[in-house]
């Protein structure tokens, strides 16, 4: 009796299940509504045309499998770690960033490690896949591998021989009535002055804080060697301290004739120039007698995704598009970024960029930009004050020291 009861018990629940398997494929039909998937994706304010294109295709490809509603809000990538950090449910689903604080969001439990990365890496130049991974794991997408900066002139004022130096560049700036601008607000920037002169600044092995040696007082070139030749080059007639969106609008206007910035520039640098753009590595500068070298920091911009996104397969395969090698084609002809795909990098067409050109001339003057929080402030203000002629009067070394204990904060 015990049996019969069984073996009828077994046959209500085969019957109820192959019930539900019916329902199931009647749901997964074409009846059935699409799924609505609201995403917010973060990036530059100059890539707002260029983001929205790629958003649109996007939709198009996968219009068939979700009601897509997809924003694009512009975010700074240089803070974009601060504000995500700050509230990462109510953050962006995709979001760009520099390479720099990736250990920081993997920290924050900001990333999480990607599903498919053996295909990413594949994809993508291995300095680039470096640049997006922790502990050999890979946390991010690879958008661009040309994070950097280089000299700008234009060749009607400015010849190639002059463009090698800051001297030249400064004194054919001046007597053609027009500027060299560099930003010496930002930190980014100042670093070359420091980056070649054996004074000394990076990340503890903690990879937050960071050791700094740009106060120091002996050697063939101290601190206050280069503070002094940074005031020489503030003095001249010839430079301005602007930031990158002033520079832009000094090519723009003509009162600029040269100054440093990176690729994301090209395009409009050109329309303004014309056959008159010049790009090269960055020039040498007068310090303590001795010509240096101006160095840079390296890099590149990254896709990431938001561990806490309400669609996390959705918002890994807009990432992956976003920088898919068909997109980084377009966004080296939109914008003239230098891209991480192999294909797309080995081109003729990136092979042939001036800017592209300059920035490996340059790198093999750069220092990957691994640099704790706490360099920026400091460096800045220190930098303010040179820009400016020390307007206070304060001891150079006093300020020199202040700067190096503020980057090396714990």
């Amino acid at each position: 009796m015990k049996k019969k009861i069984c073996r009828l018990f077994l046959g209500i629940l085969g019957i109820i299940s192959l019930a539900g398997c019916r329902t199931d494929k009647k749901t997964a039909s074409a009846d059935t509504e699409p799924q609505k998937v609201e995403l917010v994706v973060w990036g530059a304010e100059e890539d707002t045309e260029l983001m929205n294109q790629i958003i649109q295709k996007f939709k198009v490809e996968y219009g068939n499998q979700a009601d897509f509603q997809i924003t694009f809000e512009v975010q700074g990538e240089s803070n974009c770690k601060d504000v995500l950090i700050g509230g990462l449910e109510e953050g962006a689903d995709v979001f760009t960033f520099a390479d720099d604080q990736l250990h920081a969001l993997a920290a924050a439990g900001a990333l999480d490690p990607i599903e498919n990365a053996d295909k990413i890496k594949a994809d993508n130049l291995p300095s680039a896949v470096e640049a997006a991974s922790v502990n050999g794991s890979l946390y991010a997408y690879p958008l661009t591998a040309d994070n950097g900066y280089f000299l700008y002139y234009n060749k009607q004022y400015i010849s190639d021989e002059q463009a090698k130096t800051m001297d030249g560049i400064l004194q054919a700036a001046a007597a053609n009535g027009k500027l060299f601008s560099m930003d010496w607000s930002s930190a980014w920037y100042v670093y070359s002055f420091f980056g070649n002169t054996g004074l000394k600044v990076g990340l503890n092995d903690d990879g937050i804080t960071n050791y700094c040696t740009w106060n120091q007082t002996d050697g063939s070139v101290r601190g206050i060697d280069v503070a002094q030749a940074m005031l020489r080059i503030a003095g001249s007639s010839g430079f301005t301290n602007r930031t990158d969106e002033g520079f832009l609008d000094g090519v723009k206007n003509g009162s600029v004739a040269a100054g440093i910035s990176g690729v994301w520039n090209a395009v409009e640098i050109t329309k303004a120039w014309g056959e008159n753009v010049g790009a090269s590595k960055l020039p040498t500068y007068t310090c303590n007698g001795s010509q240096i070298q101006m160095a840079s920091f390296s890099g590149c911009k990254l896709i990431g995704v938001n561990a806490y996104s309400a669609h996390p397969k959705w918002a890994a395969l807009l990432a992956e598009w976003i920088t898919n090698e068909e997109n980084q084609r377009l966004r080296f002809e939109m914008r003239g970024q230098g891209p991480s795909n192999i294909k797309v990098a080995a081109s003729q067409e990136i092979q042939q960029s001036p800017a592209i050109a300059a920035l490996l001339e340059q790198s093999e003057f750069s220092q990957l930009q691994w640099i704790g929080g706490k360099f920026w402030d400091p460096v800045s203000k220190f930098a303010g004050s040179m820009a400016l002629g020390n307007p206070s009067g304060q001891d150079l070394q006093e300020q020199l020291d202040e700067m190096a204990e503020g980057v090396s904060a714990r």
